[in-house]
């Protein structure tokens, strides 16, 4: 028997239960892991809040690093003893052991601690097909990126800066503006007294940006639209404001031809020579020292539902790991 957090209904952060779990031998392409370090990403909140359905009752969490245990018949991608990381594939990270599928678990390079691979997995990932594949953004080109002290934000600034790219960055305090210019966003906007579009029309001299980056929603969608350039990109990516609403297109065309997408990192990923192809990028740019990565905050894995509480009342910043 292992632990695994799970919930039986959906809610708040108090439906997170420590559970004992019975776990057996992996079968045909699968691996056993053992979790040494697990990551702390939103889309956690939205599994466990029900705005994305799953059966219940349910494991929860999708990123994590640790070292293979055991693996089953036909698995060639992994062996017993490497140190693993992986961001897709079946939910319940949240636990000491995991099974799964070894196609979707990449190897850790020696110098990538289990920590590092915890806190960049997804949002690292996230970071590679939204500035390279969604928008392949170029050297001199300035863009608009909200929650830039959050865990993908932190990573999205370090990324930009090394492509040359000028990123103005929302966020909600002095304490966060300081945060995300130390890791090279090149404007800050602190949304809860500054209007976000002056200050992006102020910064471009009138013209606008070519493609934001929304992970917010509800809250900031509307107005995002009204930072972009002619047939410029609104990328939406997340919700943690709440879902956007239904809109008419016409909307789009008013506003100068807009483009909006809705990407996600799966399909991005789907295939294991892409996430290969993602996942070697992404460790180059941090061997080189070129992106750092490391936990701001840390908890118990039993502690799973305050690390929830404070996620969501934003009393975080960068990326937060859970230790089993």
């Amino acid at each position: 028997m292992t632990h695994a957090i799970r919930f039986h209904q959906t809610g708040g952060p108090e439906v997170l239960k420590w559970e004992e779990v019975s776990l057996g031998e992996p079968g045909p392409g699968e691996a056993r892991v053992r979790l040494k370090a697990i990551g702390l990403n939103y889309i956690d909140t939205y599994h466990r809040s029900g705005l994305y359905t799953l059966p219940l009752p349910s494991p929860i969490g999708r990123e994590g690093a640790g070292v293979v245990e055991a693996v089953g018949a036909g698995v060639t991608a992994v062996k017993v003893g490497d140190r693993v990381a992986w961001t897709t594939g079946p939910l319940g990270t949240y636990a000491e052991v995991k099974i799964h599928p070894a196609e979707r678990l990449v190897k850790l390079p020696d110098d990538i601690s289990f920590e590092q691979a915890a806190c960049m997995m997804l949002q690292g990932l996230t970071v590679h097909y939204l500035l390279r594949r969604t928008y392949a953004l170029k050297a001199g080109e300035t863009m608009l990126f909200h929650a830039a002290a959050g865990g993908v934000g932190l990573i999205a600034c370090q990324w930009a800066k090394a492509l040359g790219v000028t990123m103005i960055g929302t966020v909600g305090s002095d304490e966060k503006a300081a945060l995300a210019k130390q890791n090279g966003c090149a404007h800050t906007v602190v949304y809860t007294r500054e209007d976000f579009v002056a200050r992006v029309k102020e910064i471009t001299g009138g013209i606008g940006v070519p493609v934001v980056y929304d992970s917010v929603g509800k809250d900031t969608f509307m107005r995002s639209l009204d930072c972009l350039q002619p047939r410029g990109l609104m990328v939406s990516f997340g919700n943690a404001s709440g879902p956007v609403d239904a809109f008419n297109l016409a909307i789009l065309a008013a506003k100068g031809s807009l483009y909006v997408t809705r990407p996600t990192l799966d399909t991005h990923v789907g295939k294991r020579a892409e996430l290969l192809a993602a996942t070697e990028e992404l460790f180059g740019h941090v061997l080189a020292g070129r992106i750092k990565i490391e936990p701001r905050q840390r908890y118990a894995l039993k502690d799973a539902a305050q690390a929830h509480r404070d996620l969501e009342s934003r009393k975080t910043t960068g990326s937060t790991i859970l230790i089993p």
